[in-house]
């Protein structure tokens, strides 16, 4: 009885994040966004704004309920493993600050947005496709750090449902944001892919060089 309440916990801690990843994905989709676009006009530049408030508002239920469910870790990074967590939790770091030297704060947050009355096709600082630094060895490093530093954690249980499901989402929502590029940017988004990962760099492993 006790296991199928665990099972059950983990059924509905599974189907919590879905549900948020699902709201997430909604809400910054081409078909929502053009409506509410067409809709209200130059009021729409709040709508990042909104966007932010709603995902962390929405999060945090998700993340009480996670952190209720307790387990013991069945499988820790000590030992031989110590320095392979230290890898990726410096890896996500080192992700994290230089593909934030390439984003637009600022159109991040949503504040560009409001201040200006403008939303720019990309979050990078020239609106564009930028294709220097990190960005021209991966195309997503905040995504990759996200990866990097949910899996570099003690796993018990609901951890690694909870990184199933984020992993799984980064990688669809990914997907499903490069569509939208794709339309906004054409072909000149399609070379950029062909040239350089998505996630991990391993066109520069397989053929090192400039």
């Amino acid at each position: 009885m006790k296991s199928g309440i665990l099972n059950l916990e983990y059924i509905y801690l599974a189907l919590l994040w879905t549900i948020w990843c699902a709201i997430h994905s909604l809400l910054i989709s081409r078909v929502v966004v053009s409506r509410l676009k067409e809709r209200y006009g130059d009021r729409y530049r709040f709508y990042r704004v909104f966007f932010n408030l709603v995902s962390i508002v929405t999060l945090v239920p998700v993340l009480i309920y996670s952190n209720s469910l307790r387990g013991d870790p069945f499988f820790s990074w000590s030992g031989a493993w110590r320095p392979v967590q230290l890898f990726l939790a410096m890896g996500a770091i080192a992700l994290f600050y230089t593909g934030g030297k390439h984003y637009d704060l600022w159109q991040f947050l949503g504040v560009r947005q409001v201040r200006e009355n403008e939303s720019r096709k990309g979050l990078t600082e020239t609106g564009g496709i930028d294709t220097s630094g990190i960005l021209g060895v991966i195309r997503h490093p905040w995504y990759t750090a996200a990866i990097l530093i949910i899996w570099a954690r003690p796993l018990n249980i609901p951890v690694l449902v909870t990184n199933a499901v984020l992993t799984s989402y980064l990688f669809v929502g990914t997907v499903l944001e490069e569509r939208k590029l794709v339309a906004e940017f054409g072909e000149e988004y399609r070379n950029y892919q062909k040239r350089v990962p998505m996630f991990f760099p391993w066109k520069r492993i397989t053929r090192p060089g400039p």
